[in-house]
């Protein structure tokens, strides 16, 4: 079952839930109890070894921001 990231817009937490991807855009209730939270995109980050350097990047954003400064995702 995937971990989805949300936020609480009455007290901005940010918190996750693991749901079937079936639940994965349905409104959930936040830790202190106040419904209505909506999920949003999770920055992850990768690491690769390449010619004895570590590399990471992180990643995130819609596809067509592919992780910039996006005003349709709100990506940064």
């Amino acid at each position: 079952m995937p971990l989805y990231e949300y936020r609480c817009p009455a007290c901005a937490a940010r918190f996750e839930l693991l749901r079937p991807m079936s639940r994965a855009s349905e409104p959930a209730t936040c830790p202190a109890g106040h419904p209505g939270a909506e999920r949003v995109l999770s920055l992850f980050a990768a690491r690769s070894q390449e010619s004895g350097a570590a590399a990471t990047s992180l990643a995130g954003g819609c596809a067509s921001c592919a992780g910039g400064s996006c005003a349709s995702c709100g990506a940064r």
